[in-house]
């Protein structure tokens, strides 16, 4: 079960608002900064990984069209052709680079083009309450990050960069299996050590005492309509029993913004019905110029007080009581 909020704000609010008492700003990049050299960085980067998903199949169809045409007696030519299936195939299957050692070896936290983005986002990130936060920089934690967007810039640029790793501290974001089939994003991901969205890989990295950044919404927000004027999240209750079940808190994150990157053509109800009991994301997005490149819009991150889980949890023998208080909290 689902539970909606919807606040409403002014677009222009959530830039650089003023701060309550306590709060505490951790980070910003400055917007004005952005070079022509950025611009060229986040369009390239962005068509590269994000576009993806329509460059990569529609290159591998041609590929395979091409050498459907090429007569049978060119025995070379037809060589030449299968070999590079092969290759792009046996690359995309189980490249030898698929492996989070290599990511560090690349020191893929550090990658320029990180800051590049920050500067096109005028990234920045501010703590409601910075106490309750401080000392979970480096400890087990469940970082819910919302809302997902079409696609989860959000959480991505939390998690990718050297800067935000040192106000978020360095945790591991969970993606959707399907977002892990999108050529060159699936290698990012491996590099940054991401966590697969199934229950038991979840569980696992919990277990093994790592900090996770999510987006509890998941899906079901990418299918949402973003206006100017309004910001929304959707809460499920898993989130809550992660926390109960290892013993960890929850800092909800909430990123302004990150809802507007992209639009969506609507879809028909059968075909979102289709992707939400699939667990799989059945859209057509788009950006500036049509293209898959994020128009551009600050994000604003607000860290809210910490949810801790008692000890006796939120559970108890009759089902999961005591999470409407924890939703209430978020």
């Amino acid at each position: 079960m689902m539970t909606s909020k919807t606040w409403n704000t002014s677009r222009s609010s959530s830039v650089y608002p003023l701060t309550p008492s306590g709060s505490k700003v951790l980070l910003r990049v400055s917007g004005n900064e952005l070079s022509a050299y950025d611009r060229l960085v986040v369009v390239t980067s962005s068509l590269f990984f994000v576009g993806g998903v329509f460059w990569v199949p529609a290159l591998y169809a041609w590929l395979i069209k091409r050498f459907r045409d090429i007569p049978k007696d060119q025995t070379k030519r037809r060589a030449i052709y299968a070999s590079l299936l092969i290759s792009v195939t046996a690359l995309y299957a189980v490249g030898p680079h698929r492996n989070p050692k290599v990511g560090e070896w690349i020191r893929v936290h550090k990658w320029s083009l990180w800051k590049s983005w920050l500067r096109f986002f005028a990234f920045e990130v501010v703590a409601d309450e910075y106490d309750t936060f401080k000392n979970l920089v480096d400890q087990p934690a469940i970082l819910g990050i919302s809302p997902h967007g079409i696609f989860p810039f959000g959480l991505a640029f939390a998690a990718l960069s050297e800067q935000s790793e040192k106000v978020f501290g360095s945790f591991r974001a969970v993606v959707a299996t399907a977002t892990q089939l999108i050529p060159w994003v699936r290698d990012v991901l491996i590099w940054v050590r991401a966590v697969d969205a199934s229950r038991s890989s979840v569980d696992r990295a919990l277990s093994n005492k790592s900090r996770i950044g999510l987006a509890p919404g998941g899906i079901a927000e990418i299918l949402q309509t973003p206006r100017p004027d309004r910001e929304y999240a959707i809460v499920g209750k898993g989130i809550f029993r992660l926390a109960v079940k290892h013993q960890v808190p929850v800092v909800p994150i909430y990123c302004f913004g990150s809802s507007m990157l992209m639009k969506r053509l609507k879809l028909p109800a059968i075909v979102e019905k289709m992707g939400l009991m699939l667990r799989i994301s059945l859209v057509v997005f788009f950006g500036k110029w049509g293209l898959p490149i994020p128009f551009r819009q600050r994000l604003l991150y607000v860290m809210g007080r910490p949810v801790y889980p008692t000890q006796a949890g939120f559970c108890s023998d009759g089902g999961l009581t005591g999470t409407r208080d924890a939703d209430a909290q978020v």
